[in-house]
């Protein structure tokens, strides 16, 4: 291990880092009040502890009232910040990791009707597609007023006592200001390159002046706008120099592309399917080219790719960001020899995705990050232990049997199936979702290394069950796909899971019907369009694939738009029949008595999936607590004391779609919060 390139230390400045593994800034949104509380403190003291040598706290944090944030960011223009930022600092440095934090005004990346409703200023009058919100073209005033915003916030980061920070400059204020496309200004702060830079080095000249220089300051900046009429990678070199030559910064932290759409973003930060560490490259070049200290993170998961950048003189500390989101305690499992136990991050982007849709960063593999104050993660051992039978091996029978035996239980899984993986095996038929198969292969080798006894092609019935003695019984059966939604016809659907598994032969002209919003029917469009049918997704919902966030959603849009699949939302199906040539499909709405016609010689429904529940209701009677869950106690991580049935024999519980369909996160985290107080 000695000779790890990872575990070499590195000093910048005066900093000695203890190894070459970093998380770089990123918001999860944890935060209250704009403040960095218990719960913020937690997650990355959990990462410290592990042996991360710096954590880069708060991704965009705001340094001024017109910067509010879209998801929950910090508020550093704000005094109280201070003792809270110092109480997280002490805590990681207690583990001997760094502390820094990253700075920025949105500029236009942000909306007016955020926060104090006060109007969205950058360098021109053009409008971000992301956010929407056509901004006010700055004044000297502002740029002065904004100046001074960040040379606060950076004394107050100072005053709360970590080693140093970054500014942001992608896609935010300042290279907003750097971009042609996005600075028309005139004056001191337009035209030319060294113009269009001067507000960045103003903005460092104030901080260094206020913090002195034994702060470390660095610029995490895109080298490469990827546009036409944007900064070029020329560009970017010359900016990389200009900063490196300015004496004012200690390191360069670099990305490409641009995040102004939610594509550009998804190419900056990329999701399963996508290409790993697609800038590594370039942040290389950027190196060799200003020989200068030089960071990077862009889908760096897996530690051969951290150990490569390292090793190859790319980089001089590597971010593995969403990697440790999935598993914190990456380091220490590299320091013991156990790497091949790190919990992968599959690249399912839920961290990122979760931030949009519920204002707050989880994973989907590991639901302990972000909770870390309800649900530590490591397990405790049980003080008696018990037989757990589990019933289905997808991710949630998988989960409750590897958390079960973690606890010292004996566990015993009976899976109807050949193989563990219940719908993450159909997940995994898309080739470029393969990655999700990580959640579940890493669960059955853990639940293996434990001594977990596993029966596959063993349909659990109840004397099955009842058979193994057990003294508790966890249902995980999942769920199948629901298609009885026409009053009449239905034999004429077929599921969205046909189309993926193959079970049913793809049509020439296909209509998809998605009540559901989420993957099933994505994939299943993706498995026609590929195949060369004539495809029509119609959704109910006013946006296509409600449940899958736009991150997720772009390289399947962009399979689609190459298959001219065509997207018709607001409209529901109203009814199928055979007619002449195929199926006549009726289209209805939950708008008024419009109707619309489709001719087509398929019919796709996505409606969901419902309970396989029969064994379950089969032993609820002989049950103790006759199925029932005590929902506080769940909640506040106590053991499930519920008896209905006192001459029952064992507990039971249902989990995951076995219950009702959700999502693989909910099914893990139900697994995972019964069983670790069992």
């Amino acid at each position: 291990m000695k000779n790890d390139p990872l575990l070499q230390p590195y000093t910048l400045k005066h900093l000695r880092f203890k190894n070459r593994l970093m998380l770089s800034s990123h918001e999860p949104a944890y935060c209250e009040d704009g403040m960095p509380k218990a719960r913020y403190r937690a997650y990355h003291e959990e990462r410290a502890r592990a042996g991360i040598a710096l954590t880069m706290t708060a991704g965009s944090a705001s340094v001024s009232r017109d910067s509010p944030p879209v998801f929950n960011n910090l508020l550093v223009w704000k005094d109280e910040i201070v003792p809270w930022m110092r109480e997280l600092t002490d805590a990681c440095h207690e583990h001997d990791c760094k502390v820094m934090i990253q700075l920025s005004h949105l500029g236009r990346r942000t909306r007016w009707d955020k926060g104090d409703w006060l109007p969205v200023v950058t360098a021109s009058h053009e409008r971000e597609a992301s956010h929407k919100a056509f901004p006010k073209r700055m004044e000297d005033w502002d740029i002065a007023r904004i100046i001074q915003d960040y040379v606060d916030a950076a004394e107050r980061m100072h005053a709360a006592g970590l080693d140093g920070l970054e500014i942001m400059a992608y896609g935010h204020l300042l290279d907003q200001v750097w971009s042609p496309l996005t600075n028309d200004l005139d004056g001191p702060y337009g035209g030319s390159l060294d113009n269009r830079l001067r507000m960045t080095f103003d903005i460092l000249r104030g901080i260094r002046a206020r913090v002195g220089d034994d702060f470390v300051l660095g610029v995490r900046y895109t080298g490469d706008e990827s546009l036409p009429g944007g900064l070029t990678k020329d560009d970017g070199l010359a900016i990389s120099q200009k900063l490196k030559e300015s004496g004012l910064i200690d390191f360069l932290n670099v990305v490409r592309g641009h995040i102004d759409t939610d594509a550009g973003l998804t190419d900056v930060i990329p999701v399963q399917g996508m290409p790993s560490a697609p800038h590594l490259d370039f942040a290389g070049e950027i190196k060799s080219r200003t020989n200068f200290p030089t960071f990077q993170a862009a889908k760096i998961q897996d530690v051969a790719t951290a150990r490569h950048a390292i090793a190859s003189g790319k980089l001089d500390m590597v971010g593995m960001t969403r990697a440790h989101l999935a598993d914190p305690h990456i380091v220490a499992k590299i320091i013991a020899g156990e790497e091949e136990r790190i919990r992968p991050c599959v690249g399912a982007n839920y961290c990122l995705d979760r931030i949009y849709q519920g204002g707050m960063a989880l994973c989907i593999h590991n639901p302990s990050s972000g909770r870390e104050l309800e649900l530590p993660h490591t397990i405790t051992p049980a003080e008696s232990p018990r037989r757990v039978v589990v019933v289905g091996a997808g991710p949630a029978g998988l989960e409750a049997a590897r958390v079960a035996a973690a606890r010292g239980h004996e566990v015993i899984v009976y899976e109807a199936a050949a193989d563990p993986g219940g719908q993450v095996l159909l997940t995994a038929q898309t080739k470029r979702r393969h990655e999700m198969i990580q959640l579940v292969q890493w669960r059955y080798d853990e639940c293996l290394r434990m001594g977990v006894t596993f029966h596959f092609n063993s349909y659990a019935e109840a004397d099955t069950v009842l058979s193994a003695a057990p003294q508790v019984v966890i249902i995980a059966t999942g769920g199948l796909p629901h298609t009885e939604l026409l009053p009449s016809g239905n034999e004429l659907l077929v599921s969205s899971w046909d189309i993926i598994t193959g079970e049913v032969k793809p049509g020439n002209r296909v209509l998809i019907y998605d009540d559901a919003g989420d993957y099933a029917a994505l994939q299943a469009a993706e498995t026609l369009a590929s195949h060369g049918s004539e495809v029509e997704v119609v959704c109910r919902d006013r946006h296509i694939f409600a449940e899958v966030m736009a991150m997720s959603l772009t390289p399947s849009l962009r399979l689609q738009q190459q298959h001219d699949v065509t997207f018709t939302p607001t409209w529901t199906l109203q009814s199928v029949a055979r007619a002449e040539g195929g199926l006549q499909v009726i289209l209805g709405s939950d708008y008024g008595s419009a109707t619309r016609e489709r001719r087509v010689d398929q019919v796709v429904v996505n409606h969901g999936t419902r309970p396989l529940d029969e064994v379950y209701f089969e032993l609820r009677e002989q049950s103790t607590n006759g199925g029932e869950v005590n929902y506080d106690d769940l909640v506040a991580g106590k053991p499930q004391s519920v008896v209905r049935n006192e001459e029952g024999s064992f507990q039971l519980f249902r989990i995951g779609d076995a219950v009702a369909a959700r999502n693989t996160h909910a099914a893990i985290l139900d697994a995972l919060r019964l069983v670790r107080v069992l």
